[in-house]
C-alpha cells in the first residue's frame, strides 16, 4: 500500500467539491468542448484567487 494515499485522495475530493460548487460545471451542459474547458479554467482560477486572497493568521 502507497503511504499517504489518504492525503492525495483527501485534495483531489476536495477540488472536486470546490469545483461543483460552479453550477455550470457540476453537469456538463456545453456542447463545445472549449467552453466547458474555458469555464472549468474560470472556475479553477477564482477557488486559487480565493485561497491566496485569504488573511494569513500568524
Amino acid at each position: 500500500m502507497i503511504k499517504g494515499l489518504g492525503k492525495l485522495r483527501y485534495v483531489v475530493e476536495q477540488t472536486f467539491a470546490l469545483v461543483h460548487h460552479f453550477e455550470r460545471l457540476a453537469a456538463r451542459w456545453e456542447r463545445r468542448t472549449e467552453l466547458h474547458e474555458a469555464y472549468l479554467f474560470v472556475a479553477c482560477s477564482l477557488i486559487c484567487w480565493r485561497r491566496l486572497r485569504r488573511p494569513k493568521n500568524d
